[in-house]
C-alpha cells in the first residue's frame, strides 16, 4: 500500500520533534520543515536509523516563497501530502505590555499566525489537486488559545487567533474531504519549558514551579488525530499537564 505522507513544521526540536517521530513510527513517510538544518538532518537520521522515511526541507515560515517551495518539493518527491501538522511557532520576552517593541509583536505573529496561515494556504492547494482529494490538518494551538500567562500578550493573542484559523479551515474544507483540527499543548518538556521547573510568573503575582509532561504523549493525540477516516475529526483536543494551573483559578 502506498506509504501516507505527513509534514511537520517546527520539526527539529520539542512538539515537532516528538511528533515527527511518532508519525514515523506509525508508518509515514515525514517531511521536516524548519529554519535550521541540522537539527532536521538528525531528526531525518534517527528516523531513517529505525526504518522510516524522512526528507528535511529547511524553509522559512514567514516566508510565502519558502512555504511554496516546501509544498512543491514534498510533492515532487513522494507524491502528494496527507496530515500537516501546522507546529512552527514562537514567542517574545515576558515584558510588559507596554515595553513590547513592534518588531518583537511582529515577529510573533509573522511566525505564529502568518506562517500557520501561508502553510494552511499551500496544503489546501495540495489536497484539493491530489487524488484522492483531501487529507487533514492539525493546528498547533496552546493552553494561549484559551488562557493568558502574564506578560504574553504577542503569543496569546497570536494563538486566539489559530482558533479562529482552524474554525475556518474547518469549515471552508468540508466540502474538499479536507479536516482540520486543533491540539492545544499544556507543559510539554521541551527547551521552551524548561525554566519552568525553577518557577513561572502566576496571575496573582507569585512565583510558581509548574509541572509538565513528555512531548511523546502530544505526539501520540497527534498520530491519532491523523489517522483517523476522513469522515471523522478532532475538532479540538487539550493534552496538559494534569496539576499544572490551567482549570480554575491556579
Amino acid at each position: 500500500m502506498r506509504k501516507k505522507v505527513a509534514l511537520v513544521t517546527g520539526a527539529g526540536t520539542g512538539v515537532g520533534k516528538a511528533a515527527a517521530l511518532g508519525l514515523a513510527a506509525a508508518g509515514y513517510a515525514v517531511v521536516l520543515a524548519g529554519r535550521r538544518k541540522e537539527p532536521l538532518d538528525e531528526v531525518a537520521a534517527e528516523i531513517s536509523a529505525a526504518g522510516g522515511k524522512a526528507l528535511a526541507v529547511p524553509t522559512d515560515v514567514t516566508d510565502p516563497a519558502s512555504v511554496e517551495q516546501l509544498f512543491e518539493t514534498t510533492v515532487g518527491e513522494l507524491g502528494r501530502l496527507d496530515v500537516l501538522f501546522n507546529n512552527a511557532g514562537t514567542g517574545a520576552p515576558p515584558v510588559p505590555l507596554e515595553d513590547l517593541t513592534f518588531e518583537q509583536w511582529k515577529t510573533v505573529v509573522d511566525v505564529n499566525l502568518n506562517g500557520m496561515f501561508l502553510c494552511l494556504q499551500q496544503a489546501f492547494r495540495v489536497m484539493k489537486a491530489q487524488t484522492p482529494q483531501g487529507g487533514r490538518i492539525i493546528n498547533n494551538g496552546s493552553i494561549s488559545a484559551h488562557a493568558p500567562r502574564p506578560n504574553s500578550a504577542p503569543y496569546t493573542a497570536t494563538k486566539h487567533a489559530v482558533s479562529g484559523l482552524t474554525k475556518s479551515a474547518s469549515l471552508d474544507g468540508r466540502k474538499y474531504d479536507i479536516a482540520c483540527g486543533q491540539i492545544d499543548i499544556g507543559n510539554a518538556t521541551t527547551p521552551m519549558t524548561a525554566r519552568m521547573a525553577g518557577g513561572v510568573p502566576q496571575a496573582n503575582g507569585e512565583m510558581m514551579p509548574e509541572p509538565t509532561i513528555d512531548p511523546k504523549h502530544i505526539a501520540d493525540a497527534i498520530v491519532y488525530m491523523s489517522n483517523l477516516p476522513p469522515d471523522a475529526n478532532v475538532q479540538t483536543i487539550t493534552v496538559m499537564a494534569t496539576k499544572m494551573p490551567f482549570v480554575g483559578r491556579g
